[in-house]
This record gives structure tokens, C-alpha cells and sequence, in this order.
């Protein structure tokens, strides 16, 4: 018996074919841009591993943000570059801090643009670490003291949450974040802003442009002790787990290109919405060989940014975001 040949191809024939078959779309939609915001007056300052991504002062802000939200852009991730560090990072939950400021400001230029505000110490420790530590002499490394940055990290949500941010995105990887941060946030009468964890985290070589963009680099030892082992695939899912039982609203996946089978096994596996941070190594290798001429960073762009969506991702943080939501609309 003879089979017939499946003609896949006949569904791929023109521009108007593929589009009305086309499985997975990207808009604007699916964007959360970064934005880095520091103190000073007149700075737009751009980030050398990073073209095109700038920090900016609060008096500068507002153009940058009137252009994010003509292109449709509907959220941003929002880091804090202070003027002053300590073991503590006080200024990470400093009611008047760079943060808290910008964020007042933004809600104000934009009430309708989702403000989320990145939960973390390591831009405001002098150590650079996610949470208080302390050295051990013995191997070098950086051991976190969890429970006692804990409270720390309530602190900076809440005054996050009092400062108008629509979302607290907690980055730090401490075990029992998430539990914390809501009992705290309810407490103070924020039930309604929603967690967007950070639940799987990796201790990656992909973060290097961001550590030079926020001034968050380690002073001593690494992350590896609280992020996680690039190798592990099922210690992602208990740590996926341990958030949503503890009142996680979305689960992110950081970084994105080199572990979309995560973000696939957290769609399969959970019906919250799942972000993946599309992070600055992988903006900067782009960027890097488009300005050679080795690729074509409009199709590469977009591409690498459908791939995320395909692999289950319903929310994308990326650098690309302004540029890809151009391409989008055809300009």
C-alpha cells in the first residue's frame, strides 16, 4: 500500500499563508523593559557592554519613559543605582530612595504603565551580595545570613509598595522569600500587589553587563551558594514549587536563551504566568556581532525573542524591547 506524501509545505507558500497558520505570535504585549535610574541631574549615561541601554536621572527620565509607552510597552523592571552602600543596603528600603523616587515620578508621568520594582540588596550592599553575609575565612566564600535578610527584604518591598510600584519582583534567592515578602506586603495593606518571583534563578555567566550597568558586582566570593547550579533541571521545579505554595502570583526563569527547557517545564507544570529574563549577556552578544556585520539583529531579535514565547513563555523582560516593538508594527 502506498502512503501519500504529506505536503507541509503547501502552508508555507506565501507571506498571507503563514501568517493566518502561524502558532505562536509576539506584541508589544509580551514586553517588560529594564530601566536603570540613578541620582544627579542631566544623565543619560550609556551602559559601554550594553548599546543603547542607559541610566538616567530623575530629571531626564520622563522622555524616556513617554517613548516607552508610545511603542506600546505596557510594563518595566525597574533597578536602583544609590549614592550610598552599606552591609545592610539601607537605602534599598530607604522610604525617599532612588527607587522610591522614581517610582512616585513614573505613576505619576504614566499612571497606567506597570511599574516593577526589582526586590533585591545586591545594588546596595558594599558587599554586593543579594542579602547580609558574612565571609568565611576557612573557604572564601560568601555565606548568606537568610533569615535576617529576610526581614530586610520586607522592608524594601513594602516602601516599594508605598511608593506606587504595581509589582514586587523579588531577585535575591533566599529560601522563604516569597512567604516573607506577601505576609509583609498584606500586613501593610498591600494584598493586592501581585509577587513576580524570581523562582529560578541560575548562577550565570550571562549577568556581567548587568553587574557593570547596576554597580552590583560581588566584592568578594559569588552567588553560587544562593542561585542556582546551571546543570539542574528538577531542583528548578522544587524551587518553582516552593513559590507558588508560598504565594508567588508569576515565576520568572533568568536567564532565558540557555535554559528554555525550564521555561517549558514550568509551563507544563504550572498555570501561573511565567516570565524569562532575556538578560544582558545575551542583549550584549547580539548587539556585538550586529555591530560587525555578522547577523541580522532585526531577524536575530526576533527570532530569539519568538523562541522564548514558544517555549512557554507568556511575559518576556528584554533589552530588545523598544526595537523589537517597532520591527513589530513594521517601521
Amino acid at each position: 500500500m502506498a502512503f501519500p506524501i504529506v505536503r507541509h509545505r503547501r502552508l508555507r507558500q506565501s507571506a498571507a499563508m503563514r501568517n493566518i497558520v502561524r502558532e505562536t505570535v509576539l506584541t508589544a504585549n509580551d514586553f517588560i523593559y529594564p530601566i536603570y535610574v540613578k541620582y544627579g541631574t542631566n544623565i543619560k549615561e550609556e551602559i559601554s557592554s550594553m548599546p543603547g541601554v542607559y541610566r538616567f536621572s530623575l530629571d531626564v527620565l520622563e522622555a524616556e519613559i513617554r517613548e516607552i509607552t508610545s511603542l506600546g510597552i505596557q510594563a518595566i523592571m525597574l533597578f536602583g543605582l544609590p549614592d550610598h552602600k552599606d552591609a545592610e543596603g539601607t537605602s534599598a528600603y530607604d522610604p525617599n530612595g532612588i527607587v522610591q523616587e522614581a517610582t512616585r515620578l513614573i505613576k505619576q508621568w504614566a499612571p497606567g504603565l506597570i511599574v516593577m520594582a526589582d526586590t533585591c540588596l545586591c545594588q546596595f550592599t558594599d558587599h554586593g551580595h543579594c542579602g547580609m553575609v558574612h565571609l568565611d575565612d576557612a573557604t572564601g566564600t560568601a555565606v548568606v545570613d537568610n533569615d535576617p535578610s529576610l526581614s530586610l527584604l520586607v522592608r524594601t518591598a513594602v516602601s516599594q509598595a508605598e511608593a506606587g510600584a504595581d509589582v514586587i519582583a523579588p531577585s535575591n534567592m533566599m529560601d522563604g522569600f516569597v512567604s516573607a515578602i506577601r505576609e509583609g506586603l498584606d500586613e501593610a495593606g498591600f494584598s493586592h500587589v501581585p509577587i513576580l518571583s524570581y523562582s529560578v534563578k541560575y548562577a550565570s555567566a550571562f549577568y556581567g553587563p548587568f553587574r557593570d550597568a547596576a554597580k552590583s558586582a560581588p566584592q568578594f566570593g559569588d552567588r553560587k551558594t544562593y542561585q542556582m547550579d546551571p546543570a539542574n533541571a528538577r531542583e528548578a521545579l522544587r524551587e518553582a514549587d516552593s513559590d507558588v505554595f508560598e504565594g508567588a502570583d508569576m515565576l520568572m526563569v533568568k536567564p532565558a536563551l540557555s535554559y528554555l527547557d525550564i521555561v517549558r517545564q514550568l509551563r507544563d507544570s504550572f498555570d501561573l504566568p511565567i516570565v524569562a529574563y532575556n538578560v544582558s549577556g545575551e542583549y550584549a552578544m547580539v548587539k556585538a556581532a550586529a555591530a560587525n556585520g555578522w547577523i541580522d539583529e532585526r531577524a536575530i531579535v526576533l527570532e530569539k525573542l519568538i523562541s522564548m514565547k514558544r517555549a512557554g513563555a507568556d511575559l518576556i523582560i528584554t533589552y530588545h524591547a523598544k526595537d523589537a516593538s517597532r520591527w513589530l508594527r513594521g517601521e
